[in-house]
């Protein structure tokens, strides 16, 4: 049974289950900070995008998994996974063992090595979409959490132009939820006034 915030509490997302510790520590040190880090930026990408058609608390809970498995997410190496490597990971528990999925990220790994050197980082590529700046959006209940905007619209085309698999615009929104591209925090989250960047840009 789901247990809501109460006085003993603070005042989270109405969309966090409180019976699951990861998921509030998700939402409470991660979910909606901006992120400049090209390779958390990957992370995220590759999380989300293995996401489709799961909940985005199976893939939370394969993190760490994914970490070991991916080489912490490290595009430079993934970009250059072969057919034995794939058969590895095809065999590992620990991810979600879609072959369509793990052809994806190495699809992807190398497009955004591809866009890294034409933008000098991902991080300049994918923060064009909302102006270099977090679009804060005003969320009260569950109903007004938007599934798609014109932004992922645009970011969705775009990356699939260039060749991304996996990135429909409803995965693009999620991403840009959870890296702080746009603040979707409830107006009575404690997280609202709290949402400070990670880092600062860094380029790889």
């Amino acid at each position: 049974m789901k247990i809501h915030n109460n006085e003993d509490t603070p005042t989270r997302c109405p969309w966090v289950d409180l019976t699951k510790p990861d998921y509030i520590e998700y939402h409470d040190k991660e979910w909606g900070v901006p992120v400049h880090d090209d390779r958390l930026i990957f992370e995220f990408l590759t999380l989300e995008s293995a996401q489709a058609g799961l909940s985005w608390y199976t893939v939370l809970r394969k993190r760490e998994n994914y970490r070991l498995a991916f080489d912490q997410f490290n595009p430079e190496k993934i970009a250059r996974y072969d057919a034995k490597r794939v058969a590895l990971l095809l065999e590992n528990p620990g991810i979600i063992r879609n072959r369509l999925k793990v052809l994806s990220t190495i699809n992807n790994a190398q497009l955004f090595l591809n866009v890294q050197e034409e933008f000098g980082s991902f991080d300049k590529y994918i923060w064009k979409f909302v102006d270099g700046k977090p679009i804060i959006n005003e969320i009260r209940t569950e109903e007004d959490y938007k599934v798609t905007t014109k932004e992922s619209d645009a970011m969705s085309k775009d990356m699939r132009k260039r060749g991304f698999k996996f990135m429909g615009s409803t995965i693009c929104y999620a991403h840009m939820q959870a890296t702080g591209m746009v603040d979707d925090h409830a107006v009575d989250c404690f997280r609202k006034s709290e949402s400070t960047p990670r880092d600062e840009c860094t380029e790889m």
